[in-house]
Formats: structure tokens, C-alpha cells, sequence
């Protein structure tokens, strides 16, 4: 199953709420990846640009897109970015192929 890393920021509204009402939001991405025929693999807040990541399996590309939107919807988030993650052998399989294909550069 393809691996994605989505990465989000909070509003200022939904940070205020957490405050007062702390909880583990990790449950409420892993139903919702569940819902999708998923698994959640970690989920965190963090540092940076962003306020928590999450890494996931989902069935397909289409799939993550629908989690995507579901999660936004409520107007909790001010940013959400998901990014397909490959393994190391699908990386070498992808490199074996690049180099056959002998693609010429700009003025070759």
C-alpha cells in the first residue's frame, strides 16, 4: 500500500480549543484513516512551518485525497500538505529505470 506523510498547521481558533481542551488528535486521523481502508503508522505534533504529521498507508492516490478534504472540512486547519512517500526498493526500482532511459538535457 502506497505511504503518505500529510503535514498540517492549526487556526489560531483550533490551537485556543486544544488549549483548553487538550486531547489526542492522533485518534480521531487514525479513525478517519481507518474509515478509508488505511493505517495510521505515527502520528505528532511538531516544530516549523507545520504544527503535526501523520504517516499513513492508504489504498491509492484517490483515496488520500478524500482523507485530505474530510479533514479540512471542519475549518480547523489552516494548512494541509500530503506528500507520497516511496520505500527505498520502490526508490532503486525507480533509479534502475531512470537510468535506462537515456533522456537528453537541454543543448544534448
Amino acid at each position: 500500500m502506497p505511504l503518505y506523510m500529510v503535514q498540517w498547521s492549526y487556526t489560531a481558533e483550533a490551537t485556543a480549543a486544544m488549549a483548553k481542551n487538550p486531547q489526542d488528535r492522533s485518534v480521531n486521523t487514525q479513525q478517519l484513516i481507518e474509515k478509508l481502508g488505511g493505517t495510521q503508522i505515527g502520528c505528532y505534533f511538531c516544530f516549523g512551518d507545520y504544527d503535526g504529521l501523520a504517516i499513513c498507508e492508504m489504498p491509492d492516490g484517490v483515496t488520500m485525497l478524500a482523507g485530505a478534504m474530510a479533514a479540512s472540512a471542519p475549518g480547523h486547519l489552516n494548512v494541509i500538505r500530503t506528500t507520497r512517500l516511496f520505500t527505498m526498493d520502490e526508490a532503486v526500482e525507480a533509479m534502475k529505470r531512470a537510468g535506462t532511459l537515456g533522456y537528453a538535457g537541454p543543448g544534448g
